[in-house]
């Protein structure tokens, strides 16, 4: 996006991004920089509260407008020569985190900035994810390095030349972990370099470096030092993105692929095919091109898994947020051939999105059909919005809505990645909200499902960056720590798309990288209670602890309501339990592990509730001894009358779907 930017704030000569004719010539600086020593600085460093850990991207503003950055290690180098010998009142902010305001209300310090001297202060964080540094751009540990502390990096100053850099695709590949970028931004022109980037870097444990320190960068460069093209088309009519990337085994070795689309000034598609890195020339090379009508191609951050003894790449597509419901063997006659991808959609096979001539796939009793079809369109959150207002489809027979867990307010997911998570048991989101909805394109949110495809329901925010956009975040689960309690996820920091005007210096457009920790009793969130039925007849309870425990998902007949998952209690909350068919507050037995986690019956007098949490009744019939568990007598059988109190309260399942990709499991990708 900075290239287009760029452009249009240029006349309207036609510039060739790779050679700036119009860039002025100047003589090139002899010797190494003079830096001045580190007893000529004072020192302030800002730390997590929590952790003691050094919190990048902390604001600290004298009275005089004068702005000072943390580092990467949360440090901050003052050697302004009229601070010198003074007492300085720093004004602390940061995105999600706080600083206490004194009784005036100003939220700062006064230090008295003395040559060598330091001060460590503490900054509350808001933030469930905690940022641990950025990976990309120009002087990462500049204010480390002048005050003379270490840096974990190799060249903490300036990698590659990078300035600034765009959207991450990253994968494991021939024992390293291959790293590409998108627009790319150099010292010596506004113009910098817009073919992809590319880096290396050693896996945490093979000479890496622990995902809590840093990630090593080493770029591939061309003769200038400055990070060269990854995909040099011949003339290139704009920008060269890449998307999707992914190995798979080919004959008798892994090869790396990546879906590469050309952009042209107006921002149109001129080209979208698979190109394959060329080992020895560390370029990628086209294989194909996708026909511009086709509805399925590679997207975003991939994932290999099993099915049915089959396995297939997951992929997401543009239209669908950051949902993996697009899918294609793994092999290099099914990925080259858009034709052979297939989607997970209610669209009649082979159908389009086509506003309200849409053709739905509708079984006979009129329920819609969500399902593998090949060669079929998605069906994104917006399209869904215009097809319930042409009234196609009813609101409750969309696949995914997210929700926010604390309002019950919409959350429309805006790219981001799945990945199965080994400590939850449970496929992971990291996604980012579209602007103008509920938040804006700077939000990052949590949220868990039992299968690939759903159903995603509730979510909450764990990042905000204050009206800065944060886009295309993904995880990185080959960082995952811990067992999986620990995951890490990155994103492109940038005012793109923002009404920011006052951009931060060095940060600005590049990557940041976040921590969080799943054990956080923030981020149990409620997940399905399934309703299912065994052969003897008896309907029961499960989650899918247990329905995967004993192969049960072919018996599931819908999900009443959702809960807390067993093993993930936290305050407020009450265990439920299943005896047999009968659900109650009431251990059946010394030691019995719970069904899931509650609300109690009658809410706390300080709790707030939201229109999710609804109260859990039991129906039955009269003079029967069978029982149903809901909110409502929807979709139970016909007569059933419900007790006159609530066994207590649980969160509302707004879908009347039931789509689930059951047989999915992960594997690693080959």
């Amino acid at each position: 996006m900075t290239y287009l930017r760029s452009l249009l704030r240029r006349s309207r000569v036609r510039l060739t991004p790779f050679l700036p004719l119009a860039a002025p010539l100047v003589a090139p600086l002899i010797g190494a920089p003079v830096l001045a020593a580190p007893g000529d600085y004072f020192r302030i460093t800002v730390v997590d509260q929590d952790t003691g850990r050094g919190v990048p991207l902390v604001e600290l503003r004298t009275v005089n407008e004068v702005r000072f950055y943390t580092d990467s290690n949360g440090i901050v180098a003052v050697g302004d020569p009229e601070l010198m010998g003074q007492k300085v009142f720093f004004r602390v902010t940061s995105p999600g985190y706080q600083f206490p305001a004194d009784n005036m209300g100003y939220r700062g310090l006064v230090a008295a900035v003395t040559p060598g001297g330091s001060v460590v202060i503490q900054i509350k964080r808001d933030n469930i994810a905690e940022r641990l540094y950025r990976i990309t751009g120009a002087g990462i540990y500049r204010d480390s390095v002048l005050t003379g502390q270490q840096a974990p990096l190799r060249q903490p100053l300036l990698n590659g030349q990078v300035m600034g850099q765009d959207t991450v695709e990253v994968t494991p590949y021939q024992g390293k972990l291959y790293w590409f970028f998108g627009d790319t931004n150099k010292p010596s022109y506004p113009l910098g370099q817009f073919a992809t980037s590319g880096a290396t870097s050693l896996l945490p444990g093979k000479g890496g470096l622990d995902p809590d320190a840093g990630v090593d960068l080493t770029y591939w460069v061309g003769t200038e030092g400055f990070s060269r093209p990854m995909i040099p088309l011949p003339k290139p009519l704009g920008p060269i993105w890449v998307g999707g990337l992914f190995t798979m085994k080919d004959g008798d070795r892994p090869h790396l692929f990546t879906r590469y689309t050309e952009i042209s000034h107006g921002e149109s598609v001129v080209a979208d095919g698979l190109a394959e890195f060329n080992d020895e020339k560390a370029v990628f090379e086209p294989v194909c091109t996708y026909p511009k009508e086709a509805p399925l191609r590679p997207e975003g951050h991939p994932f290999l898994a099993e099915n049915g003894g089959q396995r297939y790449l997951y992929f997401q597509a543009t239209v669908m947020g950051a949902f993996p419901l697009v899918r294609a063997v793994p092999d290099r006659a099914h990925v080259t051939d858009a034709a052979r991808f297939e989607a997970f959609t209610c669209l009649a096979p082979g159908a389009r999105f086509q506003g309200s001539d849409t053709r739905l796939d509708r079984a006979a009793d009129g329920h819609l059909i969500w399902g593998w079809k090949r060669d079929t369109a998605p069906l994104g959150e917006d399209q869904a919005d215009k097809l319930v207002a042409a009234g196609k489809m009813r609101a409750d027979e969309r696949l995914n809505a997210l929700r926010d867990v604390d309002t019950d307010e919409p959350v429309l997911s805006h790219g981001g990645s799945v990945f199965w998570n080994p400590y939850h048991k449970r496929w992971i989101l990291i996604t980012t909200q579209v602007y103008g909805k509920v938040s804006y394109l700077g939000e990052i949110w949590y949220a868990e499902a039992d299968t690939p495809v759903g159903p995603w329901l509730y979510a909450r925010q764990v990042v905000t960056h204050g009206g800065y956009t944060f886009y295309n975040p993904t995880q990185h689960p080959f960082f995952d720590s811990d067992g999986g309690r620990l995951v890490y996820f990155e994103g492109t920091y940038t005012d793109t798309y923002s009404k920011i005007k006052d951009l931060t210096p060095r940060y600005n457009y590049n990557q940041l990288m976040y921590r969080l920790n799943l054990a956080d009793s923030r981020l149990s969130l409620p997940t399905p209670v399934y309703r299912l039925v065994r052969g003897d007849g008896l309907v029961r309870y499960g989650t899918r602890e247990g329905i995967d425990a004993g192969g049960l998902w072919s018996s599931v007949l819908g999900i009443p309501f959702y809960a807390v998952p067993p093993g993930r209690a936290a305050a407020g909350l009450v265990p439920l339990y299943a005896n047999q068919g009968t659900l109650t507050l009431t251990a059946p037995a010394a030691g019995a592990t719970p069904l899931c986690y509650v609300l109690p019956a009658t809410p706390a007098a300080a709790e707030k509730t939201a229109p999710n949490i609804v109260p859990l009744y039991a129906f039955h019939r009269p003079g029967g001894a069978a029982r149903w568990y809901a909110p409502d007598a929807t979709g139970l059988p016909e007569g059933v009358m419900r007790d006159d109190l609530p066994i207590c309260r649980v969160w509302r399942n707004p879908s009347s779907v039931l789509a689930l990709d059951w047989q999915a499991k992960a594997v690693t990708m080959e």
